[in-house]
């Protein structure tokens, strides 16, 4: 059975499932999902507890031990089995098929894991682990979602904002749930709980955004040229390394360029954007791109990346950071 985040306090006060399975790439909700799956189950009995770390070196026959030994402390376990990637590889899809075949009693298996990758959904363990337990999929948050997470975050602590203010918050911790839970509890500490006025958010929350490469893509297709100019600055003050960025960049033009070609010879657009990995939800962004961007202008693009490359290199003079803002702008082009 497969879950939404928001869904799993209801479905533990059901009852525990024998097998939960986590995944994803934001580490708060992870391990927030995880410790409410860990305490409903001592508040069930499940005293005992044995992690096993999948990683390089990690023998699959230990889930299979762990599973069948008793535990001399405690009558109910629970197996804490942590995946290092989003996948349990050839091995341990074998041992999570052969475990879910016959799920021991008094047992419940939580596993956590890195990002499972849509191609997966479909393999033999995970249909196996749907069948058997909960599987929940966590995606970082945005837009109205990230608002609601917020808001209900803050209500936790018995703090309300009017709608500018979480907006505010939002801009300040996007991407970085950690530290927004982090000035949440800032704000409780230094005001109480109550109401808060736009000032005190202002006044008190860090700018923790954390942006990354393909943020700032997003908004390149989209052609927001403020946002491209905040996450540039945030990458630039990260330390992260200009060939990253250039990388992201020239990368996003020459699939512009394939996908321009492709659909004026005459290809099915779904089948193009298919071809090229252009999944639902980047769909209307590079749409967008299409429209507003000409072959030439993609071209263009491509001719400046050169020389940001040659300045990264040192074979030019410049600063390669304002060239790659000049390209990001090229993008937002109207």
């Amino acid at each position: 059975m497969q879950l939404k985040p928001d869904q799993l306090a209801a479905q533990l006060q059901q009852g525990l499932a024998p097998v939960y399975f986590i995944s994803g790439d934001e580490p708060l909700q992870l391990g927030e999902l995880a410790d409410a799956i860990r305490a409903a189950a001592r508040t069930a009995g499940y005293e005992s507890r044995e992690i096993l770390v999948a990683d390089t070196g990690f023998s699959w026959s230990a889930l299979a031990e762990s599973a069948h030994s008793l535990s001399i402390f405690a009558d109910k376990k629970i197996i804490d089995l942590r995946l290092s990637a989003g996948t349990p590889g050839v091995e341990g899809a074998k041992a999570l098929v052969a475990y879910c075949e016959r799920p021991p009693e008094d047992t419940l298996l939580l596993i956590t894991a890195a990002k499972t990758a849509g191609a997966s959904l479909k393999a033999r363990w995970f249909q196996a682990l749907d069948k058997t337990g909960c599987i929940i999929q966590v995606w970082p948050l945005d837009g109205q979602n990230l608002m609601r997470w917020l808001q209900q975050r803050m209500q936790r602590r018995g703090l309300h904002a009017e709608q500018e203010g979480i907006r505010l918050l939002a801009s300040r911790i996007e991407g970085n749930l950690l530290a927004a839970a982090q000035e949440i509890e800032k704000l409780y500490v230094l005001y109480g709980s109550g109401q808060l006025n736009n000032q005190q958010i202002f006044d008190v929350v860090a700018d923790s955004s954390r942006f990354d490469v393909f943020k700032l893509m997003d908004s390149v297709l989209a052609g927001r040229a403020s946002r491209i100019l905040k996450i540039l600055s945030g990458l630039k003050a990260e330390g992260v390394a200009t060939p990253v960025v250039l990388w992201a960049v020239t990368r996003e033009a020459r699939s512009l360029i394939r996908i321009k070609s492709a659909l004026s010879s005459g290809q099915n657009k779904a089948l193009v954007f298919k071809n090229n990995q252009i999944w639902a939800q980047r769909q209307q962004l590079v749409n967008d791109a299409l429209t507003r961007l000409d072959e030439s202008e993609l071209n263009n693009i491509l001719n400046i990346s050169a020389t940001a490359d040659r300045q990264i290199k040192g074979q030019q003079q410049g600063d390669a950071w304002e060239t790659l803002l000049a390209i990001c702008l090229l993008f937002s082009h109207h």
